[in-house]
């Protein structure tokens, strides 16, 4: 079987990568000049350097596989520029799935997000099911991953094979950017998050969401949304877990929402306009932080063989790697 992924180097898609390797895949890997290989050391596979927002370029490199996986998206919850974040998680995903039907490669798997579901502010457990429109997005990550999702569901119905995985937070080592998930981790093993709010998540081992991506190809309904997700946790219980595990104290101050919105405000008005860096908390993710993330991974458990795992060794894992990478001193 031959393979095109994108996003390969990034955290997921390191871990789709080896996954399919496992199985005997041949793989291409899509990586752009500016790429950081260190993810994907000691993998037999193909490079293929391009940039999703010129598609065309990518034709030959398609032409010949069995399978399309577009792992790649832009996930940051601050941009200075939201049009750069369109281009690539909606305009470059509906190119590619239409380069796709063009040389005829027959199956494809599409990496949405579990943000595109219709969560709620009393932490109500979501499903695929759950009513969502373009208006329940907050914030330009959200809307530009429900926008290209619409893209991935279109083709489908329009008759591509085409499935459709929303994993929710994945947890576990290789995350090296990190990303606003891995932050936390990183944040709190640097003893630099004396605080909290009251928002919850849903974590998920990356490794049983890399295996999924194998096993979408052959089973599911192209079109259907899959969430893939593990224990539905408050953002004290994650701390307090990785308190269980580390040692190091866990923060006891709740901080309201209001708090932190006024923080996030001046965080990013400071450092990201007037400094040019990241900011250590945005105003989106603040108003994320209002509806609790939790979800149901029933239909994937039913129709795709998931495991909703324990997330304590991919929580231990995760901790160990970054400390091991020197983002943090060993506890």
């Amino acid at each position: 079987m031959q393979v095109f992924l994108t996003g390969a180097t990034g955290f997921v898609g390191s871990h789709v990568a080896r996954c399919y390797a496992d199985a005997g895949a041949r793989l291409r890997l899509l990586t752009r000049s500016s790429s950081r290989l260190a993810a994907l050391e000691g993998l037999d596979a193909e490079l293929v350097t391009g940039d999703l927002l010129r598609p065309q370029e990518l034709r030959s490199a398609l032409a010949g596989c069995d399978a399309l996986v577009h792992v790649a998206a832009d996930y940051r919850l601050w941009v200075r520029d939201p049009d750069s974040m369109y281009a690539a998680n909606v305009q470059a995903t509906r190119e590619l799935l239409q380069l796709a039907r063009e040389v005829g490669v027959p199956r494809v798997v599409y990496t949405s997000s579990v943000a595109t579901m219709g969560f709620k502010t009393d932490g109500t457990i979501v499903d695929e099911n759950t009513p969502v429109s373009l208006d329940d997005m907050v914030g330009h990550y959200k809307r530009s991953k429900y926008l290209g999702e619409q893209e991935a569901i279109r083709a489908a119905h329009a008759g591509q094979h085409v499935m459709i995985l929303n994993p929710t937070t994945p947890i576990g080592p290789g995350d090296a950017k990190p990303t606003p998930t891995g932050r936390i981790i990183v944040d709190f093993l640097n003893r630099n998050f004396p605080a909290y709010v009251d928002t919850g998540l849903n974590l998920v081992d990356v490794s049983e969401v890399a295996r999924m991506h194998l096993v979408a190809l052959e089973r599911g309904t192209p079109g259907e949304r899959y969430i893939l997700g593990g224990e539905n946790l408050t953002l004290k219980q994650i701390l307090d877990r990785m308190s269980a595990i580390t040692g190091l104290p866990s923060p006891s101050t709740r901080v309201p929402h209001a708090v932190a919105m006024t923080y996030a405000f001046f965080e990013e008005t400071i450092t990201g306009r007037l400094l040019g860096r990241e900011p250590r908390a945005t105003v989106e993710a603040v108003r994320m932080g209002k509806k609790k993330m939790f979800a149901s991974s029933a239909r994937a458990e039913r129709e795709l063989g998931f495991k909703v795992l324990p997330i304590y060794h991919a929580l231990r894992a995760a901790i160990e790697w970054f400390v091991a990478e020197g983002y943090a001193p060993r506890p």
